[in-house]
């Protein structure tokens, strides 16, 4: 008697680690991955250990006001006297947790409405369907602002206000993968035997589902940081008193004729990190449509 964990795609004994070697692989000879996740490193780094490797206390003003770069302070100093690399480091923790954070939330919502939308059908897709098509009518960033008007500002605030502006991404894309996945032959085998539709989704349909998946979680990282430095930047993020690279450049605003290191090194900190991460997902895009290719013909 065959049993229910026997039912899988073809395909699909294709060992984790043998996947992972082959991605590493992939990663070394793209050079722009490769350089990624060199600078990607150095923040994650950063973002860890800012208590640590953070020169001096972000938030003291005991220095010379807006002192150019010098061996004592590598990036200047702000209109308060505070050491900028040291607000840079610690700024680190924030953007990394708001980028991961959002987007874990996001694709926890957004895979299990998605997968139920297209799994299911009929009445329950229709309502989930209705709701993403009405958020996609917005444009991202104009949903964030109005969820942090309606909840307020601060750390935890910001966090789910992103995520939720992320939701329909996730929803959509996997709702039309469960499309496409459900009226494979193993699926119908699946049911045949009896396996239940909760298995279904979760151990046939969601693996199956995961690269455009993964690639949209990478993009979405870097969305969530620029959207978290935007939102403090305007001033609807997280507190005052909190280092963020919005809020130091939203900062530098009144002295950037004058001090010109106070918005070029935290603008600087945001576009590697984005541009890092996006580097990484161009790569894992591409590594992940040559597999399905492969094991496809």
């Amino acid at each position: 008697m065959t049993s229910h964990t026997d039912i899988a795609p073809a395909g699909g004994s294709k060992s984790s680690r043998q996947g992972l070697a082959q991605l590493r692989s992939a990663l070394w000879r793209d050079k722009k991955a490769l350089v990624g996740a060199v600078i990607l490193t150095v923040f994650v780094f950063a973002a860890l250990f800012g208590g640590v490797i953070s020169p001096y206390d972000p938030n003291d003003m005991a220095f010379e006001m807006m002192e150019p770069p010098s061996w004592l302070h590598p990036l200047g100093t702000d209109d308060l006297g505070r050491d900028l690399l040291s607000r840079i480091i610690v700024g680190a923790q924030i953007s990394l947790l708001v980028g991961i954070s959002t987007v874990v939330i996001a694709l926890i919502s957004g895979l299990g409405l998605g997968v139920l939308a297209g799994y299911l059908g009929g009445w329950v897709d229709h309502i989930i369907m209705r709701y993403i098509d009405l958020q996609w009518a917005f444009p991202n960033f104009i949903i964030a602002v109005y969820l942090v008007a309606v909840f307020g500002t601060g750390l935890a605030n910001v966090i789910v206000a992103i995520s939720l502006a992320f939701v329909d991404d996730f929803a959509r894309i996997a709702r039309g993968m469960v499309l496409s996945i459900k009226e494979e032959q193993y699926i119908a085998a699946a049911r045949t035997v009896g396996v239940s539709d909760f298995r279904i989704m979760w151990r046939h349909i969601l693996p199956n589902a995961a690269a455009p998946i993964i690639v949209q979680a990478t993009v979405s990282v870097s969305y969530a940081i620029l959207g978290e430095a935007s939102l403090s930047f305007l001033g609807l993020g997280v507190e005052a008193t909190t280092p963020t690279w919005g809020l130091i450049l939203a900062d530098a605003r009144s002295f950037i004729s004058r001090a010109w290191w106070l918005g070029i090194f935290p603008g600087l900190a945001i576009m590697l990190t984005v541009l890092s991460i996006n580097f990484i997902g161009d790569a894992l895009r591409d590594f992940l449509d040559v597999r399905e290719s492969t094991e496809a013909g």
